[in-house]
């Protein structure tokens, strides 16, 4: 059998073959416009991307029995606000995780409902980037659209419906909404009394792994597939990309160094830190994880050698960068302000620590130190909590540095494993579809038959020492300037 999964990403739409062993036989990207009407906007239609899914899918399968397609599922961009009319039509452009227009809304979630009711409601607190404060915004600025809604929806749930006519989300997407209730996996009534949220306007909870339904008649003769193609829930991109790296059971890690940074826990029982200060969201295994997030990681070093060393040269940078845990200088990696731990828009990036004797190496050094130290303030809370880190899996277009993995496996004192496919999200969703068809008895089983560890990085008794007293430093810096950044924005 054959399981398509469907990445829907911010620029485009990833499709993946794969055969029931986890052969990946096939894969299209499909690219669709990212629309900003005002500053700090963002936004997309949903037509689009359903257009090029379809247009996706049928190049996927071109030349493949696709009779053998069993099964489709999803990883998508999170937090996106989807809103149908009672004719299951879209009201206006979804306004996407990316969106800073909420900040009015997010001060009203956070400072007069208050922190710690959000966190016992739904065991987050609120950003701009969420879905509460998005339909808070339509109904304050769009009150005629906000009349219209009959369904709340996330970005790969409305490609679930168009495909299967069923409204459905499952637990991971729902995490990020701040209507949903983590602990119970289920929606969370005093928010949507908040929020002015019929229960009825929202979609039917699944766990990721579990089937909503078949693909439509008419759209499996369009797209030339077998009515009797199942469509599973799938996951958000983080726990989507979890999956398809294997990051499942009870401590399992993996770090992502994108454009933006995260550090991804696994874990059996459900965790709030004090302070809110990481994601606490359900897992597309059917347990639940702790995410932080950094705004800026890779691309940190990518503004370093293109913007200030006028260089594509990222390898030729980092030769000669071998004397670790002695560098003297600093970098904190706040160049879009801060998400997790801190939850600081107004901080910066900076540089501290030169002297005259600094080098270009130095600075190129401090960049990558810096994001893992960022990397690692995260993962400490997640340890407070009481969670045994052995390992972590890694990924992202800064996984392919030997010197990156080999700074975080020191700086963080953590084996790193490095696997074999890096397609994340839809990977991911394809298990998912495996799991749901009968393929595999779990997420757990599939992850264990499918992803492949080929390298592993061993922290270094030495080089941990240097480095722990190096970010013992480093976490001093970030509260001493917070003042200085709120000053200077």
């Amino acid at each position: 059998m054959l399981y398509i999964g469907v990445d829907l990403g911010t620029s485009a739409v990833k499709l993946l073959l794969m055969e029931a062993s986890g052969e990946i036989k096939n894969i299209v990207s499909k690219e669709y416009p990212l629309s900003f009407p005002k500053p700090g906007w963002s936004e997309q239609n949903p037509e689009d991307w359903w257009e090029q899914t379809k247009a996706g899918i049928k190049e996927l399968i071109s030349g493949f029995d696709a009779s053998q397609v069993a099964g489709i599922s999803f990883g998508g961009q999170m937090h996106g606000l989807v809103i149908l009319d009672e004719n299951d039509k879209v009201i206006r452009p979804a306004i996407l995780w990316n969106d800073g227009r909420t900040v009015k809304e997010c001060d009203y979630l956070n400072n007069e409902i208050g922190k710690d009711k959000l966190s016992e409601y739904t065991a987050n607190i609120s950003f701009t980037g969420f879905t509460a404060p998005k339909i808070l915004w339509v109904k304050e600025n769009e009150p005629d659209n906000f009349a219209r809604i009959k369904k709340i929806m996330l970005p790969k749930d409305y490609i679930a419906y168009k495909l299967s006519g069923v409204h459905c989300t499952d637990v991971s997407d729902a995490s990020g909404m701040l209507l949903f209730d983590v602990k119970n996996r289920t929606w969370s009534e005093e928010m949507c009394r908040i929020c002015d949220v019929k229960s009825e306007q929202l979609p039917r909870i699944f766990e990721s792994y579990e089937k909503v339904g078949n693909v439509l008649p008419d759209v499996a003769s369009e797209l030339g597939i077998s009515a009797d193609c199942l469509v599973a829930a799938g996951a958000g991109d983080n726990a989507a990309a979890a999956v398809g790296t294997g990051t499942v059971g009870n401590g399992a890690c993996n770090i992502s160094l994108g454009t933006s940074g995260t550090i991804f826990i696994s874990s059996d029982k459900f965790g709030v830190d004090e302070n809110n200060a990481l994601h606490s969201f359900d897992h597309a295994d059917g347990s639940f994880h702790l995410m932080g997030c950094m705004l800026s990681a890779a691309s940190c070093n990518k503004w370093w050698m293109e913007e200030i060393l006028k260089t594509e040269d990222f390898a030729g940078e980092q030769k000669g960068i071998d004397d670790l845990g002695k560098n003297h200088v600093f970098f904190l990696p706040y160049l879009m302000g801060e998400r997790s731990p801190n939850n600081d828009p107004n901080a910066r990036g900076t540089f501290i620590g030169m002297t005259m004797d600094t080098s270009r190496q130095d600075m190129t050094q401090a960049v990558l130190e810096g994001v893992a130290f960022a990397l690692r303030d995260s993962l400490e809370v997640a340890r407070s909590l009481g969670i045994d880190i052995k390992k972590t899996r890694i990924c992202g277009g800064g996984a392919k540095s030997p010197l990156w993995k080999k700074m975080i496996a020191n700086i963080m004192n953590l084996d790193v494993e490095v696997i074999k496919s890096e397609e994340g999200p839809a990977l991911g969703g394809a298990m998912l579809a495996a799991v749901a068809k009968g393929e595999y008895d779990s997420v757990k089983a599939a992850a264990d038959a499918i992803v492949e560890v080929v390298d592993t990085v061993h922290p270094e008794a030495e080089l941990v020492a240097r480095y722990e007293e190096r970010y013992q430093k480093f976490k001093t810096i970030y509260p001493a300037l917070k003042s200085v950044y709120a000053q200077i924005v």
